[in-house]
Order: structure tokens, then C-alpha cells, then sequence
């Protein structure tokens, strides 16, 4: 009989109590790692951004001095494969596709084809027809979940974080607002 009783408490397997605190210590280490998982992806998306802007700054300077009659690039899709393309095209680069930056970065203009949750847009400085200058930024597609801060840069290379770019927020792609923000370190 003692055999049989041992047996039974073998194979009763955890009670209800012993299930429930697994449940509790798994919750609460749940409710510990999941902000700090947000706020890295946060953190990965902006550094995306500080760099596609850097990307668009360089792309831009190659871009003027191929298309030296036209300027600057005056839209992020021009400084790309072009629309619907995600290779260059077989005809090569022009001016409306120059084939500088990849096609996930020129279509990123909007919050629903974002690249690493920013989208961008340029505001170019044009005299006579000649861009002469630009401004380029990026927004968070998404506020507090793709990113919290905005990053815009001019022709001058020195990329600025807007600290305070709030929900619904837009790229900052004017240059004299683009100055007022510090400097990205």
C-alpha cells in the first residue's frame, strides 16, 4: 500500500498554487524586458535615421556635381532608382532616377512605406531654376513607437535632432527651422 501512495504523488504533477507563481514570476519579468525591448528598437530606428539622412547628404552631393544644370535634388525619389523600380534601370541613371540611394529609402516619403519607421522628404533651395541648396528630413512614422525625435540636415552636412517632433509629426525640411535644433553627437 505505502508503494501505491507513492506512486500517486508522483504523478499528480504541480498544484495550482505552484502553477500560478511561475505564472506571476513570468509576468513580471514580462513587465520588465518589454519597455527596454521598445525603447532599443526606438533607438535602432533613429541611429536608421541619423544614417539614411547622412546617406541622402552624400547622395545629394554626387547628385549635383553629376547633374551640375539642375542642382540639388529637389525630391528623395529622384535621388533614387526611380518609381517602381528597385533596381536601376537598364538605361542607367538621369536625372529623375540617379540611382544613389537604394528604392527602400527613396520611397520611404510617407508614414506607410516608412524605411526602419521614418519616412523622409527634401525641400530644395531653388534660384532660376538651379537648386542651389536643400533640406532634408526624417519624421517617425509612427510617434513613440517607431522613434520619439526628428532628424534633418542641410547642405552643410551636420545632421540636427528635433527633440520635441511630437505625434504627427513632419521631416523638418526647412533650413532656418532645421538650424534651431542641436546638433546630433
Amino acid at each position: 500500500m505505502e508503494t501505491l501512495v507513492k506512486k500517486t504523488r508522483k504523478n499528480r504533477g504541480f498544484s495550482l498554487i505552484e502553477l500560478l507563481i511561475v505564472v506571476a514570476i513570468i509576468l513580471i519579468i514580462a513587465a520588465i524586458a518589454i519597455p527596454n525591448l521598445l525603447r532599443a528598437r526606438i533607438s535602432a530606428n533613429e541611429s536608421s535615421a541619423a544614417g539614411s539622412i547622412r546617406t541622402m547628404n552624400t547622395a545629394q552631393v554626387s547628385y549635383y556635381s553629376t547633374y551640375p544644370t539642375n542642382g540639388y535634388s529637389a525630391t528623395v525619389l529622384a535621388l533614387g532608382p526611380g518609381a517602381g523600380n528597385a533596381t536601376c534601370p537598364a538605361a542607367g541613371p538621369a536625372i529623375a532616377n540617379a540611382c544613389l540611394i537604394d528604392s527602400n529609402l527613396s520611397l520611404a516619403t510617407a508614414a506607410a512605406t516608412a524605411k526602419s519607421g521614418y519616412y523622409f522628404n527634401i525641400g530644395p533651395a531653388a534660384v532660376g531654376g538651379l537648386n542651389v541648396g536643400y533640406t532634408v528630413g526624417g519624421a517617425p512614422a509612427s510617434f513613440n513607437q517607431s522613434g520619439v525625435r526628428g532628424f534633418c540636415s542641410s547642405a552643410d552636412g551636420v545632421i540636427h535632432a528635433n527633440p520635441s517632433v511630437g505625434a504627427g509629426g513632419i521631416p523638418t525640411i526647412v533650413p532656418a527651422t532645421c538650424y534651431g535644433f542641436p546638433e546630433l553627437q
